[in-house]
């Protein structure tokens, strides 16, 4: 371990630990007066989510100390993913039901999410298969796609019908640029890509024109809808989140209230901690603040994007792609709930906001982008000597 340190990549680790402890800090300034309402501790969720901090620290040094070949251990990622997959339909029957979606299972004192363990599955599977079907894929990509296409379609399912949209769309966005990182042709990745703008807008299009009729549509989900077209109309009851996220990004202005002075966070805005912590965070630090915490977090992301480009290995490479792009449409996702550019799916934003579960899969997955790194540079270093 202390001979594999010398390769850690300090453009990933810093950024990642900043955005961490920043994140926790944030955590504690958006969730205390929550907690006190809850007769809590006004520590409560900061607390906890600092342990989750700690131990996913650990847990992405460990991966990051694991040879990378083990990384690649088929029987491994095969157990992996059937148990994703078992997980997510144990999860239909048995699993606690929160904020009207079945997601997740009670595990002594804590609550685990199996869709946010799903999107680091999809992403260590894809990047083995395509790694090893490369050539297959160039040459007759739909018999290539079959075996793949089929347990990821099974995973969406499962997850969508919790039902638990923000988290299906990230995992099918990921699932998509990695197929399109694989060796897919150029002519068939456009094709695809307009097919899938397409149902989007049609699928906007069904909901606009039928609303509840249409029985995939739950009715707080219209709701989301109703909030995204007019959130001022509907700021009694489905546009409150949103109104109120307005009023606390206008409040911060370019230099915010001041730490811990959120006025939105006292019982105006629901999920201060969670979806909307990046309200609470441009309310208490301003515009300013925001900038510095996005510039931070794209910086990460274009450093695992250019990690993947230099990785000569297909695995590795396939594998930071996935990661990067996870982030990405997470952060964008919560973002464009937050300021009303996309109706609110329930996505927190990655290492600022609350959550258990979605801190062991970030860390999870710095772990595996360090591992990579690392074994970039030992090559790079065995090149040049």
């Amino acid at each position: 371990m202390m001979k594999k340190l010398k390769h850690l990549d300090q453009y990933i680790f810093i950024p990642y630990v900043i955005l961490s402890i920043f994140g926790t800090l944030m955590v504690y300034s958006s969730s205390s007066y929550v907690a006190i309402g809850q007769d809590k501790n006004p520590e409560y969720y900061f607390l906890r989510q600092a342990v989750f901090v700690c131990i996913g620290l650990f847990i992405s040094m460990f991966i990051f100390s694991i040879k990378y070949s083990h990384l690649k251990y088929k029987k491994l990622i095969k157990y992996t993913i059937i148990f994703t997959v078992l997980l997510l339909a144990y999860l239909l029957v048995f699993g606690k039901e929160i904020n009207g979606a079945k997601g997740w299972l009670d595990i002594g004192p804590v609550g685990v999410q199996p869709a946010e363990f799903a999107k680091i599955s999809v992403i260590w599977y894809f990047a083995y298969i395509f790694s090893r079907r490369q050539q297959q894929i160039i040459r007759d990509f739909w018999s290539s796609m079959k075996q793949p296409a089929f347990l990821f379609a099974v995973i969406l399912l499962l997850i969508a019908i919790q039902p638990d949209i923000g988290g299906a769309a990230i995992i099918l966005f990921i699932g998509i640029i990695m197929i399109f990182a694989s060796g897919v042709s150029t002519k068939l990745g456009i094709t695809m890509g307009a097919l899938g703008i397409a149902i989007i807008f049609g699928v906007v299009e069904l909901v606009r024109i039928f609303g509840t009729k249409l029985p995939f549509l739950q009715p707080y989900q219209y709701d989301r809808f109703l909030a995204f077209w007019d959130p001022f109309k509907v700021s009694e009851s489905a546009g409150l989140q949103l109104v109120n996220s307005y009023y606390a990004l206008s409040r911060g202005g370019v230099f915010g209230v001041g730490i811990g002075q959120s006025v939105q966070k006292t019982g105006y805005l629901p999920e201060p901690y969670t979806d909307f912590i990046v309200s609470i965070l441009g309310e208490e630090l301003g515009l300013l603040g925001v900038i510095v915490v996005l510039s931070l977090f794209v910086f990460l992301i274009l450093r695992i994007y250019l990690i993947a480009i230099r990785t000569k290995d297909p695995f590795g490479s396939l594998l930071c792609i996935g990661i990067a792009t996870m982030f990405l449409i997470q952060g964008s996702i919560n973002l464009g709930g937050v300021l009303g550019l996309m109706p609110i799916t329930g996505v927190t934003f990655p290492f600022i906001s609350y959550g258990g579960s979605s801190t062991l899969v970030l860390t999870i997955s710095i772990g595996l982008v360090l591992n990579v790194s690392a074994m970039n540079k030992k090559q790079e270093l065995g090149n040049n000597s």
